[in-house]
């Protein structure tokens, strides 16, 4: 149909521009011209290079920026300390366990129990007047459940006033979570099932 079939041959000098030459193949009829890039191409995408380098190393490596504590990591775990404050049955013993690892409520259950119960079980835990809360030994139930029971009913004849009226349901909570921090769980569950 064309019976013009360009080749490198048939091209003459006077039909390129100046300073172009053709690459010796061609594929499907096409003639690729054998140039450099443009020198504003070239420095775009060097550019564009250098700029997603800084991108990434400003916003998304944590370290480079100083931004170990960044804001919405601490807002998840003021929202997290909210969920487990809020959503406490005092049965489930997997929730004093979450709890226990919280620092926000573990913070608050130190505040009390340093407030209230040092006197008895002392700065450490380990007893006193009360029992020690940090051996595997435990009189009225080592289960989380178990102790939130014996603080909030309290052990009358033993000594202990109960501390439901006094502390109230949440504070209660954080220092059993509190306890539960300076206890391995696997000894509390062996002293559970004995």
């Amino acid at each position: 149909m064309d019976s013009e079939d360009p080749s490198s041959e048939e091209l003459k000098a006077e039909k390129l521009p100046k300073g172009v030459t053709l690459k010796p193949h061609s594929y499907d009829g096409i003639h690729e011209y054998d140039q450099r890039l443009p020198r504003w191409w070239l420095f775009t995408l060097y550019g564009a290079v250098v700029f997603s380098a800084i991108y990434w190393l400003m916003l998304d490596v944590k370290g480079f920026t100083g931004a170990e504590h960044l804001e919405i990591e601490e807002q998840m775990a003021q929202i997290e300390t909210l969920r487990l404050e809020n959503s406490i049955d005092v049965t489930n013993n997997e929730k004093f366990w979450e709890m226990s690892e919280n620092q926000t409520i573990l913070a608050k259950g130190k505040q009390t129990f340093q407030t209230n119960c040092v006197a008895c079980h002392g700065e450490n835990l380990r007893g006193g007047i009360g029992f020690n809360l940090v051996d595997a030994e435990w009189v009225h139930g080592s289960l989380p459940a178990e102790i939130y029971t014996t603080i909030s009913k309290g052990v009358p004849e033993k000594g202990m006033q109960a501390w439901a009226n006094l502390l109230g349901q949440k504070r209660i909570t954080e220092v059993v979570a509190y306890i539960m921090s300076k206890n391995d769980r696997e000894t509390l569950q062996a002293a559970a099932k004995q």
